[in-house]
Formats: structure tokens, C-alpha cells, sequence
């Protein structure tokens, strides 16, 4: 039974082969057989018909595979290869681009051109006293402090008010001598009677004593007991260390007088930002206390030590203050427009570079469709424009807008030529 049933499924086996060979032999006579060649070699001649004036040397696959044919032909998924013409090879490093292609993609250049790089340089700043505003109360005499005036920290006082009554010894005895001085100049005749006379004002200018009250002994011809000390500048005292009736010895420190119509800023520049800030740089200051009115200054002087706790140099920028907006030790936001004054420079915007991290690109359109990848040396930012320190001129038209995808098909075509010149050696 076993032996009946193969024989019979190999009949079955034997009769399916012969009609399906007959089957497709009549399909075969039917059908011609140049007909889908036919068809196929139209539609692609159809759609890739070379340009006027223009030789196709090769066709490349159109999905970026490494293969190239001879003849027009499709890809499995149906699509047309793209043909590679000669004057593109005379070109090498050039890209072309059907015009059509660059209007769909929606290709924007822009000339390079000649322009100053200014670039904000950000920074913390505190607002410091001016130190050429500030003045020490001090004395060339021993005494005693009969009234104080001036009895308050942040009093504001001006040049010439009285800080404090003082009683000294000294200061008498020089008095003493001035008025002697003078009568003893009614008595002599000659170039003697003057130098007595200078000698004894000259000792009150060496303690301290101003010309006015030298003015008042000559003019009454007495000796006052006291003296009320006047302030040597405008200003506010910032510093008081003496008080009522104290007994102060010559050198002492009594007051700090500091005049707040002018301020400082220090601000504290990273280390890798410092290169870019000169003296007379522009800075635009705001404070955080009040921050709807910026102020605006320059750089005076870039000092000479970097801290290095923060990795920072100190920069100083000297501001006007005639409303006292600024007081000291507030915080401020220092912004410097540094590299104006460096003058012009080749710049391209920012959006024209395709930076790989160890290459920096432009594309540089050569009209026609043609683009060609050149590589840059890149210098400073600032407002939306790198400068380019070498491979560009000003003029030169570049891609700001689609060039990844210029750039993709440049690195292809340079992948497709090197496969070719492979398969061409022997």
C-alpha cells in the first residue's frame, strides 16, 4: 500500500510540472520578449535626457549607494539614476546642483564682507569708591579736640566746613612767632626782614594751618587759642575716629572723606575673555538695583594680576555719578562690546560655517548650481557674524541657508568619484 501511494503522488508531481511548462511557454509566445526592455529603457531615456551642450560620462544611484552604470536605468525602488556630467569632473571639489533643486531646497546666500566683530563680553562688577576722590583727615600737630562739628558716619560735608575745634601748643607758638615776625619787620630795612617774616608763615603751612588763618593773624595781629579745622574736600565721611574732647597726636587718622560724584566698577573678566578687553573698550553697566537704566562707560584701566581663586582679572571702569544711583558695593552686570575698535574684518554669518569639531567649512556658490566646499580658518563672534582669518575673500558669495544638504551632497559626490576611480583600475 505504502509502494501504491508514492507512485501516485510522484504522477501528481510529474503532471503539475508539465502543465506549468506549458503554461509559461505560451505566456512566453504571447508576450515578446524585448517588451518590458523596451518600455523601461523609454521611461528612464524619458527622464533623464541629458542637458543641452552637456555630456553625461556616468550615471550615479540616486539613494547615495556606491554603485554607477553606463545607461540610464532605475533603482529597485524605482527611482532614476542621477546623471554625472563632464564639466562637473572638470571641477574637482565642486558640487552642481540643478537650479531647480536649489529653488526647492531653498538655497540663501550672502557676500562676505568687510566689518568690525564686536563681541559682548559678560562679567559681575561691584561698584568701589573712586580712589583718586578719596581724602585722610589728619594733623602735623599734637592737641586736643575742644567741639566736634562733623560727629556722624556718612555725613555729607563740603570744602571748607568745619570738622572739629582743636587747641594746640604748637600751633600757638608758631602764631607767636608770625606776629613777632611781623613787628620785628616794621624795625629792619632789607632782604632780612623778609626772610623772618617768610620763615615764621612758612613753619603754620608745615603744620597744616590754611593760608586764611595765616591771613587773619596777620591782619588782626593776635594769637587765637583754638582753631576750627576745615575740610580739606567735598564729600562724605566714610570713616570718623575721633570723638569729643579726645586728645589726637600728629599722624593720627581722623576722617575718611570720600567725594561719590564719581565711581568705580570692577568687574571680575574670566580668564579666557580677557584677551578681547582693551582700554577705551565700550561697557554698558546696569545695576541689579535698578536695572531699567543702564549706564554707559569705557574701560580705563585692565589691572595687572589675575585672582586665582576665580580664574578672573579685575577691570576697572570709571563711571560719573552726580545722582548717587551708585553706591558702593553694589552688584552690577558689566557687559563690554569688545573687538570694535580692532577695524574691519572679513565676517561671514554664523549660519554659512558647518563646524565638524575638527573642520570648519563654508560653501562658497561659483553661480550655476555649482558650490564649493572650502575650508576656514574662524577668528572672533559677535552679533551673529564670524570673522574668517583665512580662506575666504570679501565678495565671495556663501551658503547661509541648506548647506548641510549641499554639503551631504558634496561628500557624496567625492564618495561616488573615489568608488569610480576604484573600479576603473585594473
Amino acid at each position: 500500500m505504502r509502494r501504491l501511494g508514492s507512485l501516485i503522488s510522484l504522477a501528481l508531481s510529474a503532471s503539475l510540472v508539465v502543465a506549468f511548462t506549458y503554461w509559461y511557454g505560451g505566456l512566453q509566445a504571447r508576450t515578446p520578449a524585448s517588451q518590458p526592455t523596451t518600455v523601461a529603457t523609454a521611461s528612464v531615456e524619458q527622464t533623464t535626457a541629458p542637458e543641452p551642450g552637456r555630456k553625461i560620462l556616468y550615471y550615479r544611484n540616486p539613494m547615495g549607494a556606491p554603485d554607477t552604470s553606463l545607461v540610464p536605468k532605475k533603482d529597485p525602488m524605482g527611482m532614476d539614476y542621477i546623471p554625472v556630467y563632464e564639466d562637473e569632473k572638470d571641477e574637482p571639489g565642486t558640487v552642481r546642483i540643478s537650479l531647480d533643486k536649489v529653488q526647492r531646497i531653498g538655497v540663501r546666500t550672502e557676500k562676505a564682507e568687510s566689518r568690525s566683530i564686536v563681541q559682548q563680553v559678560r562679567a559681575v562688577g561691584r561698584v568701589e569708591h573712586d580712589e583718586t576722590l578719596l581724602t585722610v583727615v589728619a594733623l602735623r600737630t599734637d592737641g586736643y579736640i575742644e567741639e566736634l562739628f562733623v560727629d556722624k558716619t556718612g555725613q555729607h560735608v563740603k570744602k571748607g566746613d568745619p570738622l572739629f575745634r582743636l587747641y594746640s601748643s604748637q600751633i600757638q607758638l608758631a602764631q607767636s612767632d608770625l606776629i613777632v615776625a611781623m613787628r620785628a619787620d616794621g624795625r629792619r630795612i632789607g632782604p632780612e626782614a623778609d626772610k623772618a617774616l617768610e620763615g615764621a608763615m612758612l613753619r603754620l603751612r608745615n603744620l597744616g594751618i590754611p593760608q586764611s588763618r595765616i591771613d587773619e593773624v596777620r591782619k588782626t595781629n593776635t594769637n587765637p587759642r583754638t582753631i576750627d579745622w576745615p575740610s580739606p574736600a567735598t564729600g562724605d565721611i566714610i570713616e570718623k575716629k575721633v570723638i569729643n574732647g579726645q586728645r589726637v597726636m600728629a599722624g593720627d587718622e581722623l576722617y575718611r572723606i570720600v567725594d561719590h560724584s564719581h565711581v568705580w566698577v570692577i568687574a571680575d573678566v574670566a580668564e579666557a575673555d580677557i584677551g578681547s578687553i582693551k582700554v577705551g573698550t565700550p561697557v554698558t553697566v546696569t545695576l541689579r538695583a535698578d536695572p531699567t537704566h543702564p549706564v554707559q562707560g569705557a574701560v580705563t584701566f585692565i589691572y595687572p594680576e589675575l585672582k586665582p581663586e576665580t580664574r578672573t582679572v579685575p577691570v576697572r571702569v570709571e563711571l560719573p555719578n552726580p545722582d548717587q544711583r551708585l553706591r558702593t558695593s553694589m552688584y552690577a552686570d558689566v557687559v563690554f562690546q569688545a573687538g570694535g575698535e580692532e577695524g574691519a574684518v572679513t565676517a561671514v554669518p554664523d549660519d554659512a560655517v558647518i563646524d565638524s569639531g575638527t573642520r570648519q567649512v563654508v560653501l562658497v556658490a561659483k553661480g550655476d548650481g555649482r558650490f564649493e566646499p572650502r575650508a576656514v580658518k574662524l577668528g572672533r563672534r559677535g552679533e551673529g557674524y564670524v570673522e574668517i582669518a583665512d580662506g575666504l575673500k570679501p565678495g565671495e558669495d556663501v551658503v547661509t541657508s541648506a548647506n548641510f544638504l549641499i554639503d551631504a551632497e558634496s561628500n557624496l559626490k567625492a564618495a561616488l568619484q573615489t568608488f569610480s576611480q576604484q573600479e576603473t583600475q585594473p
